[in-house]
C-alpha cells in the first residue's frame, strides 16, 4: 500500500511518471461534489432538429469526477432510432466514461441509450459505477428523449446545473440578504419620565431600514415607581423608527424603560 501520494509536487526530472487522470479526477470530485454540468457557455443545451435528431450544444460536463467538454461554436449531434407506431420509447442521452483501470485508457463520448418501446414508456438502465473506488463505466444522464409512435415529444433535463464560485458567491449573498430583511431585532428604550396625569410621545430608532414598516410587539421594563395606573402602546411606525406613547395615570411622574421587537412583515 503506497498511502499518501503527492500531486502538486515537483519530482526529480528522471522520476517515473505518477499523476493520471484519475488524480485530477479525486480533486475535481472533491470540489464539485457530484454530476452534472457547468452553468458557463450554453450548459448543453438540447435542440430538437428532427424526429431522429437532438442537438447537444457546447458545455462543462463532470463525471465522476472527469471533466470533458463541447467546445463553444461546436455541438453533438445524437441520431435517435426511429420510433414505432403506437408505441412508446424513453432513450436517454448520457455523457459516458470508461477506464481500462488506473493509469490506463479513459474514454469520454456522448451516446443515445436506447429504450423499449411499449404501451408505457420506461428509462433504460445506465451503468452508474462509482469511478473513485474503481469503477470502470459511468453514465451521466443528460436529457431523457421521450418518443410517442413514430414522433419526439419531449425533451427533458436531468442533469443538475453546476454554478461557479462566482454564482455561489452571488447566491449566498442573496440568501443572506433575505435572511437578514426576515431576522426581527429588538431593545430596549432609555428611562421615559412621563408626567402625572399625562403622556409621553417618544420616538424610538430601529437602527436599520426596513424594506417597509415592521410589527412592533412592546413591554413594560424597569422603571421607578409602580406601574398599576400606566399604559403603553404604539403610536405610529415607519421603515426606520416608531413612536411609543406612555401613559401615566398616577398622581406623581413616573420613569419607566419600554422592551420593543421589531417583525419584518411577511417574515
Amino acid at each position: 500500500m503506497a498511502g499518501m501520494k503527492g500531486i502538486t509536487v515537483n519530482t526529480a526530472p528522471e522520476a517515473e511518471p505518477h499523476i493520471y487522470a484519475e488524480d485530477d479526477a479525486a480533486i475535481y470530485q472533491a470540489i464539485l461534489g457530484s454530476d452534472g454540468v457547468s452553468t458557463i457557455g450554453q450548459a448543453c443545451k438540447a435542440t430538437i432538429l428532427s424526429n431522429n435528431k437532438v442537438r447537444v450544444a457546447d458545455g462543462v460536463i463532470c463525471v465522476g469526477g472527469h471533466m470533458a467538454r463541447i467546445p463553444h461554436g461546436e455541438y453533438e449531434d445524437c441520431e435517435i432510432m426511429n420510433g414505432q407506431s403506437e408505441k412508446n420509447r424513453n432513450d436517454i442521452i448520457v455523457a459516458k466514461f470508461e477506464t481500462t483501470g488506473t493509469g490506463g485508457i479513459d474514454t469520454m463520448t456522448c451516446e443515445v441509450i436506447q429504450g423499449t418501446a411499449g404501451e408505457t414508456a420506461t428509462d433504460p438502465e445506465l451503468a452508474q459505477d462509482d469511478i473513485y473506488t474503481g469503477g470502470k463505466t459511468r453514465e451521466l444522464p443528460l436529457y431523457r428523449v421521450k418518443i410517442e409512435g413514430l414522433s419526439i415529444v419531449a425533451v427533458e433535463q436531468m442533469f443538475k446545473l453546476k454554478p461557479t464560485a462566482e454564482e455561489l458567491k452571488l447566491l449566498i449573498e442573496s440568501v443572506d440578504k433575505k435572511l437578514t430583511n426576515k431576522t426581527p431585532i429588538y431593545g430596549t428604550t432609555a428611562l421615559i419620565e412621563t408626567p402625572a396625569n399625562g403622556y409621553k410621545d417618544t420616538t424610538v430608532k430601529f437602527g436599520k431600514t426596513f424594506s417597509k414598516a415592521p410589527v412592533v410587539v412592546i413591554s413594560l421594563s424597569g422603571g421607578s415607581q409602580n406601574t398599576k395606573s400606566f399604559g403603553v402602546q404604539v403610536l405610529s411606525t415607519t421603515a426606520s423608527s416608531f413612536v411609543v406613547r406612555t401613559v401615566n395615570g398616577n398622581n406623581s411622574s413616573l420613569t419607566i424603560m419600554v422592551n420593543w421587537c421589531a417583525f419584518p412583515k411577511g417574515a
